[in-house]
């Protein structure tokens, strides 16, 4: 098989977070109930106009600068016309001549290694209705039309499907992170129109580029690129390239192949011209500012301050970034004082595992980071074992109670040497013949003599202390 490099752009569609529709009042929410979400605006009914919902053009100006992109000087819509049913008005409001950001970049980390990912323009538009196909008719869901659209333009700067899959996530993230979008793909929030061709290494002009549209999980995104890049070095090896067209494909989940929608011409006559609806207006560069100054840490900023000020490891940073909330969480933690890889170990180990095990968001966790500490603190000043800061971590969720609550007299752990040393002075000589054996080469007691101690004490004498004082002992 010949040495190819693949050449793979992306049209990441996400939809917005917003109380309302982009050009209409009509509720923007996930609904099952189809229709449900609906005003004459999205219906195109005579007679009614579009108006724009300041909180988009807020949250589009977040992404643009995010991605480091070039803000235009005024804003405005363009008519995209063609049609299709789940359009109701014959055209799409959308971004042709002034996108809400340009030539902007964004750096992923894949596998330890830093990629520039090329951002050509990002644009908002109302997305179409939602079309649900059965055996003998289709039915149409409007609930979807009207809401806003961030439609993010890569170039073709992504040479692998980890590399696409790596950059959409991270694209999730910071999306969450921002609140701009929910970015929830079981939702449907998040699409993807996939862009690929092969070429030889050496090659300086790029190959026949093949379009994936709608491929609606990233699972697949990943599925579609690499059978796509397979079914084009495949042909190229057989000596038949050129019957990888400039087409429209898609992805078939059943299958795992992509197949023939139609083909495609370099431009295809939408008409675009400017919306006669929506004034054009110029854009605040102040506002702009504030907006700016609202972004918050971003996921891979705050991965590299976990490495570098706190010395977590990348896997830990990695999964603690996961979230916004998870790293909220963590954050608090340290400015409570706690150390950060206890911090971040509790995080990872028990709470993300008990969120996850009953399907709650961090808010609901019962335990927040000043709760959280009530017992670190005890753990880190010897009051109480790790194994009992576990047990009184699953009470306090069991029974919603302060930890302090369980942390007594009765249950703290046993932390006075003088007391630890007379309690093992008493076993020592009461096991005679092992501590000969030990001192004879039979080394593996030793846990033996740390399971006497624990059972002597029920399980609250310090564990770090008593290996202490029996070593000294025992090889004295």
């Amino acid at each position: 098989m010949g040495k190819y490099k693949a050449v793979i752009g992306l049209e990441m569609h996400c939809e917005l977070t917003s109380n309302s529709k982009v050009f209409s009042s009509a509720e923007n929410s996930y609904c099952d109930t189809p229709n449900s979400n609906v005003s004459p605006i999205d219906m195109a009914f005579p007679g009614t106009l579009p108006i724009v919902n300041k909180e988009c053009i807020k949250k589009s100006l977040m992404a643009s600068l995010v991605l480091n992109c070039t803000q235009p000087e005024f804003m405005y819509f363009d008519r995209k016309n063609y049609y299709y049913p789940d359009l109701p008005k014959g055209y799409q409001i959308t971004q042709m001549h002034a996108p809400v950001g340009v030539n902007g970049k964004i750096t992923i980390d894949v596998n330890g290694v830093e990629k520039e990912v090329e951002i050509l323009d990002i644009h908002l538009e109302e997305d179409t209705a939602n079309l649900n196909h059965f055996d003998d008719i289709s039915l149409i869901d409007y609930n979807r039309a009207g809401v806003p659209l961030l439609e993010l333009v890569t170039a073709p700067c992504i040479n692998s499907a980890e590399e696409a899959l790596t950059f959409l996530e991270y694209m999730c993230r910071v999306y969450r992170y921002c609140d701009i979008s929910d970015a929830d793909t079981k939702k449907g929030q998040v699409r993807c129109d996939v862009n690929v061709s092969i070429m030889n290494e050496d090659d300086t002009e790029f190959g026949t580029k093949v379009e994936i549209k709608g491929v609606n999980s990233f699972s697949n995104v990943v599925d579609a690129i690499n059978y796509e890049i397979k079914r084009q070095t495949e042909l190229k090896d057989a000596g038949r390239y050129h019957e990888v067209e400039q087409e429209t494909r898609r992805f078939d989940e059943e299958t795992g192949t992509t197949i023939r929608m139609r083909s495609k011409v370099d431009a295809i006559d939408y008409k675009y011209f400017v919306e006669p609806n929506i004034p054009k207006y110029r854009i605040d560069s102040s506002w702009v500012e504030s907006i700016r100054e609202s972004i918050p840490m971003l996921p891979r900023e705050r991965k590299i301050m976990y490495i570098k000020n706190f010395g977590l490891s990348e896997y830990d940073a990695n999964i603690i970034i996961k979230e916004k909330e998870y790293a909220d969480y963590f954050e608090e933690c340290i400015k409570l004082g706690m150390n950060a890889k206890n911090a971040a170990n509790w995080l990872i180990v028990q709470i993300i595992a008990y969120t996850n095990k009953f399907e709650l968001k961090l808010k609901e966790f019962y335990l927040t980071p000043p709760l959280l500490n009530q017992i670190i603190s005890e753990l880190d000043k010897g009051t109480i074992s790790s194994k009992q800061a576990k047990e009184i971590f699953n009470k306090s969720l069991e029974e919603n109670k302060e930890p302090k609550n369980y942390i007594t007299k009765d249950n703290a752990q046993i932390s006075d040497k003088n007391i630890l040393i007379e309690i093992i002075d008493k076993i020592l000589i009461t096991n005679e013949t092992q501590v000969n054996d030990y001192k004879n080469g039979r080394t593996n007691l030793f846990d033996y003599f740390v399971g006497q101690v624990m059972k002597e004490t029920k399980g609250k004498a310090n564990p770090p202390m008593v290996k202490e004082i029996l070593k000294s002992k025992l090889e004295d």
